[in-house]
């Protein structure tokens, strides 16, 4: 299917502050790091790195690690100054950075996983590491110990992991397109609900605390926000990339998602406005608007004497129709639609300019990203990806 052209951003572009180069494979995560110009990344070419900003503007390493293995996967904690790091032979490794950023040491390594290690949070409330592998397994540990405090048997491998500290609650994102979420206890969990929206894998996940919103980023192109505190059961579709999200973050302060991808896109989403859920398609054997049969519709094609057409749906409806009753196409974004799809002729009439009115801004990053971490406190995003290069964009004009 021919991409859909992007609509115009609302408002100006992110500011390109600088780039980060020097690694010679993917960087697979990288972290802004607080109250300091400095960043941290890990990267498949098995390199652990800390890059502070120097005077000539430039930034440089200050801290150079090489790992036994490519580098998967990393959480920071900034009031600890713990770096946790995960390998692609399922170890996890713990640091603890010097004040000045100039040293690590490493206090503890544990064979979490038998194959590489996906995902991993660092939880200080509870001093446990949770973490998820291509093994199919999510586990936790204690981060003062390094025992194995519990684990649980995903249905597939699983890369996206978030944490709800307040209900122990924890959200693992799969390649089948599932979600499960486990409630943790001190040595054991138990399974809570499973759920699927997306049609292909779950590639990345997103917590807001405050709202009780789950955001998942799938393979499929498409953000399903998940209301899981409002118990009204809702799930909101996000359609505003033309390939795999790959990271999602999210602004609490001004209420906006920002999501990126393998099509280069960063897209930042006003999550402030009231959205609509997309209606479920319906089963019809006939246009649900003439009523001329579908192409399986042998009886009625052979009582009629009419040749049966092929199915389609409105987004706005859900209704069954054919390509002769829905030749319209309309975006609507309060139903997640940014790009225009297709509706029913009806439906078409029926959407005023108002509602087309775009709910999120769409920028080029000119790379695959991988990663995206965003620093509130100074409106910095940080982007990492097959480039090799990592981008640190000033988005207050964006999310401000």
């Amino acid at each position: 299917m021919a991409a859909q052209p992007q609509p115009k951003a609302l408002t100006r572009k992110p500011l390109l502050l600088n780039k980060v180069e020097g690694s010679q494979e993917v960087v697979n995560m990288a972290a802004i790091v607080p109250k300091e110009d400095g960043v941290i990344s890990v990267s498949e070419d098995r390199t652990v790195r800390v890059w502070l900003k120097r005077d000539s503007g430039q930034y440089w390493p200050s801290i150079y690690h090489a790992m036994p293995s490519p580098c998967s996967c990393m959480s920071f904690n900034p009031e600890t100054r713990r770096l946790s790091i995960g390998l692609d032979n399922g170890t996890i490794s713990e640091f603890i950075l010097s004040e000045d950023y100039n040293k690590m040491t490493l206090v503890k390594s544990y064979q979490a996983h038998q194959s590489r290690v996906m995902m991993i949070l660092f939880v200080l409330e509870m001093e446990w590491v949770l973490s998820t592998g291509q093994d199919k397994h999510f586990t936790w540990h204690c981060s003062e110990s390094g025992q194995r405090l519990g684990g649980y048997r995903t249905g597939a491998g699983a890369c996206g992991l978030q944490f709800d500290v307040e209900t122990r609650h924890v959200f693992v994102g799969d390649h089948s397109g599932q979600v499960t979420i486990l409630k943790l206890e001190q040595e054991s969990c138990s399974l809570v609900t499973t759920f699927k929206g997306h049609t292909g894998g779950v590639t990345a996940l997103c917590w807001d605390p405050i709202q009780r919103v789950l955001f998942s980023g799938s393979s499929d192109h498409s953000i399903i926000m998940w209301d899981i505190g409002g118990r009204k059961g809702t799930a909101i579709e996000l359609q505003g990339h033309n390939d795999k999200v790959q990271s999602l973050s999210y602004a609490h302060h001004t209420r906006q998602l920002i999501s990126c991808g393998a099509d280069g896109g960063i897209v930042v989403w006003n999550m402030d406005v009231e959205r609509q859920e997309t209606p479920e398609w319906l089963d019809s054997d006939s246009c649900q608007k003439c009523d001329q049969p579908f192409f399986w519709n042998f009886k009625q094609m052979w009582d009629s004497k009419k040749i049966g057409l092929r199915q389609h749906h409105c987004r706005k409806c859900g209704k069954a129709v054919c390509g002769k009753c829905s030749s319209k196409r309309s975006s609507i974004p309060l139903m997640g639609f940014e790009f225009e799809v297709r509706v029913c002729d009806s439906c078409h009439e029926s959407i005023t300019d108002e509602e087309r009115a775009p709910t999120a801004t769409f920028h080029d990053s000119k790379h695959n990203i991988v990663h995206v971490h965003f620093d509130a406190t100074r409106g910095w995003l940080l982007t990492s990806g097959t480039d090799k290069v990592i981008k640190l964009w000033d988005m207050t004009p964006v999310v401000s």
